[in-house]
């Protein structure tokens, strides 16, 4: 199986739970800060308090590095849950099965390649589920 064909198998895993918001929805995290065992990213690593295109991170350390990373806009509501899924984790026959959709509604799915940041240093995928509509992306962009 190719790198693109998991992947794509990752896309439809994620579309599968952007369709039923209630699996693993936990009003509680809808607004920042969330409680334990979330902390922002920016404590765990040398980033900015808030990402232009994902917002203000939050992770469990625990589930790291794929996560999932909450990401709140400027007035602390939950517009994103993104996973960070490094390429060398990928393998044949895997399967990305029971992604966590934290709170909230999912809206649409993107996924974008990332060549490495601190925190997820080695090239890795980011699956953002999105709680907003694509016109609504602005919240987090700059």
């Amino acid at each position: 199986m190719t790198r693109f064909s998991v992947i794509a198998v990752a896309a439809a895993t994620a579309w599968m739970f952007s369709a039923n918001p209630a699996l693993g929805a936990d009003s509680s995290i809808e607004t920042a800060p969330p409680a334990a065992p979330y902390k922002a990213v920016s404590s765990l690593v040398k980033l900015p308090d808030f990402i232009p295109g994902l917002g203000q991170l939050f992770v469990d350390p625990a589930t790291l590095p794929a996560g999932p990373f909450l990401g709140y806009d400027r007035q602390g509501k939950l517009v994103t849950t993104t996973y960070m899924i490094p390429l060398s984790m990928m393998k044949p026959n895997m399967n990305l099965d029971d992604l966590k959709v934290p709170a909230g509604a999912i809206d649409h799915v993107d996924i974008q390649y990332n060549a490495g940041h601190p925190g997820v240093a080695e090239p890795h995928v980011h699956i953002v589920l999105w709680n907003v509509p694509a016109v609504q992306e602005a919240r987090v962009a700059k």
